[in-house]
């Protein structure tokens, strides 16, 4: 691959739309292997853990937006791995990241989903984001919501870009930060 990246680089007047396009695509590639690695790596982290716990779960793994997906269904105790409002996924997720990187030398961005509790967590957040919008922009207020993790503040931050006349914005320190959404000027 570094061959076909150098040439590009050497030739860059005499590279055609499709070499181009070839190089980024076998760039991406390789991008989206370090992912499925990555992904591979978390599964087998997280397949031990639930068998030293005895729980019962099915694992799969994906690549979305540049991350990758590891998401555990199935089982009856999986609850017990999510905790109040998500803080045991999130430490599990903190671990599985540690164990990924320990392997390959370099920081993981995976997500770690544990039975659909996040993607329900992200519709719930979806639509708070857009509700709160549509009320700051018929008062004119602006609204402070709760504390939040990054993960749900970047849901709400992006259900709130979606309506236009407000905005919003991240105000304070972990782990009390929280979005702010005001009429826009």
């Amino acid at each position: 691959m570094s061959e076909t990246i150098d040439t590009i680089d050497a030739d860059k007047d005499d590279v055609t739309p499709a070499a181009a396009a070839d190089a980024a695509g076998e760039e991406k590639a390789g991008g989206d292997d370090i992912l499925v690695q990555e992904g591979d790596i978390a599964g087998d982290y997280l397949e031990r853990l639930l068998d030293l716990l005895d729980y019962d779960g099915d694992i799969d793994l994906d690549v979305e937006a540049g991350r990758a997906i590891v998401s555990i269904d199935g089982g009856e105790d999986l609850e017990k791995l999510v905790g109040p409002r998500g803080t045991v996924l999130e430490a599990l997720q903190e671990l599985t990241r540690l164990a990924v990187q320990q392997e390959t030398g370099s920081r993981s961005r995976l997500m770690l989903d544990i039975a659909g509790w996040r993607a329900d967590r992200r519709e719930e957040l979806r639509e708070l984001g857009r509700s709160t919008a549509e009320s700051v922009l018929q008062s004119g207020e602006r609204v402070r919501l709760q504390p939040m993790s990054p993960f749900e503040r970047k849901v709400v931050h992006d259900a709130v870009a979606a309506v236009s006349g407000v905005t919003s914005e991240s105000e304070g320190e972990d782990p009390k930060r929280r979005v702010v959404i005001f009429p826009e000027s």
